[in-house]
């Protein structure tokens, strides 16, 4: 599985639709605010990037605007139709 290093925390690659991910765009764009996330979506609209948190049900943070059993329906409802985008996972 590919891997990426960001703020020195490495993620896996679990989605890249559209082969869009580019590290210094996501560099840019994170903060620490994402560090408490077990996943980063990162999906273009409007040719920029935007980054959203999701955590896993596990997680002691978990609500249901980041949980990751709603990845997909933030696509369908925030996300242009067939719009770029990627997800990443902390290793």
């Amino acid at each position: 599985m590919k891997k990426i290093k960001i703020n020195d925390i490495e993620y896996e690659v679990v989605e890249d639709v559209g082969n869009c991910i580019n590290k210094d765009e996501i560099e840019y764009l994170y903060t620490s605010y994402f560090d408490d996330y077990d996943y980063i979506c990162g999906d273009y609209s409007y040719e920029k990037l935007r980054l959203k948190g999701f955590n896993d049900k596990n997680n002691k943070n978990v609500n249901k605007i980041n949980n990751i059993e709603n990845y997909k329906k933030y696509l369908e409802d925030f996300c242009g139709y067939k719009a770029k985008h990627f997800l990443i996972k902390k290793s």
